[in-house]
């Protein structure tokens, strides 16, 4: 091993993984510091603490609390604005939906690259495993993910390493290969094991993926978005408002937003402002945003959906108030659409 000390940063996604590589080479006396990098589509945040069925998930941001275990600083870097053109043009395309799962690894790789460099860090550590996710984590796109990063061999993989060629650390004796691992697979059988073995016996679920863009249902949403304002590109909100309500497209040229509980009721209320909005006022129920053009015609359809979904939906009539952008409220008396007038097609 190398006298000289030698400084490392971590990329921090808050699972299991990126935990463990962080304590391994913590464990043989680099110094290592964690990155973080935001871009808005991570599932944590706000809409845990929105939903009544997630009151029983810890909030917290994981990614943090894994800083706080390894007792290590976190360096949390906004990349939303730049991230965007990975998201709407990847060069190695999407995976299962639209998550660009390799683009963004070669991404996030070539951004500690760059921090790495400006703090006087010698080597960037991720929890990457062979095998583990089809699209980023094999064999075939390790080496890409170092090529077109930037990185190079200055990229090391404690959780794999004993199954690719020795790195710049190994090499230069600043990390013992020998106290690296070979883990393959998708099973966390092994990380587990390593995550006792370091007296973990807290961390966020083995599997599950951090990134909206991954889920089926937000994926849709989002493709809906593009096709309907005619191109790929979004904003900060339009990425939260994604992941809040039900979101209901009844004709062509708007859809509503639909609050399915207080937590996400209180949250739609911030944009207000931002948008045409309704609320019933005979009966209890949810606050709805229009998003689109939406004519007068449009918008009675939208008070008589928001009423099916208000506590009038079995009554006759529900008075609800409708507010374009900028304007006073006006009250139309509605009738709730009945199930049968409601079509499959348009839950978006």
């Amino acid at each position: 091993m190398s006298e000289t000390p030698r400084k490392a940063v971590a990329l921090i996604s808050g699972g299991l993984d990126s935990m463990l590589a962080a304590r391994v080479i913590q464990e043989q006396g680099v110094h290592v510091e964690g990155i973080n990098f935001y871009t808005g589509f991570c599932v944590e945040g706000h809409t845990q603490a929105l939903r009544k069925k997630d009151r029983d998930k810890p909030k917290r941001n994981n990614a943090l609390w894994v800083a706080e275990q390894l007792d290590m600083p976190l360096h949390i870097v906004d990349i939303v604005e730049e991230y965007k053109d990975v998201v709407i043009n990847p060069r190695h395309g999407y995976g299962a939906h639209l998550n660009p799962c390799l683009d963004c690894k070669i991404f996030m790789v070539n951004k500690a690259l760059e921090w790495a460099q400006e703090n006087g860090f010698d080597f960037i550590i991720t929890g990457e495993v062979i095998g583990q996710r089809p699209k980023s984590q094999r064999a075939d796109t390790m080496p890409v993910i170092a090529e077109e990063s930037g990185a190079f061999d200055r990229l090391l993989r404690p959780l794999c390493a004993k199954n690719l060629p020795p790195t710049l650390p190994e090499r230069e004796g600043w990390v013992d290969r020998e106290g690296l691992h070979d883990i393959t697979g998708r099973s966390r059988k092994v990380q587990m094991e390593l995550a006792e073995r370091f007296g973990f016996d807290d961390y966020a679920q083995p599997a599950g993926g951090c990134c909206m863009l991954t889920n089926e249902e937000y994926s849709r949403k989002l493709t809906d978005m593009w096709r309907h304002q005619g191109d790929k590109d979004y904003e900060l909100d339009d990425v939260m408002l994604l992941k809040v309500g039900r979101h209901l497209r009844p004709r062509d040229n708007f859809k509503v937003i639909i609050g399915r509980e207080e937590g996400e009721n209180r949250f739609l209320e911030g944009y207000r402002k931002q948008f045409t909005h309704l609320y019933p006022t005979s009966h209890n129920g949810p606050l709805t945003l229009v998003d689109g053009e939406a004519s007068d015609d449009d918008l009675e359809l939208a008070a008589r959906l928001l009423a099916r979904f208000s506590q009038g939906k079995k009554a006759d009539s529900v008075t609800v108030d409708v507010v374009r952008r900028g304007g006073e409220p006006r009250s139309l008396e509605v009738a709730p659409l009945r199930p049968a007038e409601i079509s499959r097609d348009w839950y978006i």
